[in-house]
């Protein structure tokens, strides 16, 4: 397995097996192990997660990034949130991604999962302008 370097700048802040780290100075970081990770613009706050797209990034988020016993009611609630905005009026490729979600969620791929989340805010944000 090859190692994934990441550069952060001074201030970001990275979430690393569910532990928030905050940066003092830039840094570069090189992981050689298999690791649950999300930094910067990837990190959404529960206050921020207002609209139904961005409930479920959010849902997925704790799943993934949750400690070993909150991930599964993490999980359970971001496939409700799912299941349920299947149910309402949404553009195909939002309704392809839902559909794409519940089956990487299946299979524990909870970074795919919220790459195809930031594609439903997407288009909830341009289906709103």
């Amino acid at each position: 397995m090859s190692a994934l370097i990441l550069e952060l700048k001074q201030g970001e802040s990275m979430i690393l097996n569910g532990a928030v780290i905050r940066f003092k100075t830039r840094t570069r970081l090189e992981l050689n192990t298999q690791a649950r990770f999300l930094f910067g613009k990837q990190i959404m706050q529960a206050d921020d997660a207002v609209t139904p797209a961005q409930q479920i990034y959010y849902a997925i988020q704790q799943a993934y990034i949750g400690d070993e016993s909150a991930r599964p009611e993490a999980l359970a609630k971001a496939r409700a949130l799912v299941e349920s905005h299947r149910a309402a009026p949404v553009t195909p490729a939002a309704r392809e991604a839902l559909e794409q979600i519940l089956g990487v969620l299946s299979h524990g791929a909870g970074f795919e999962a919220l790459k195809l989340a930031r594609q439903i805010i997407r288009e909830e944000a341009a289906a709103v302008s």
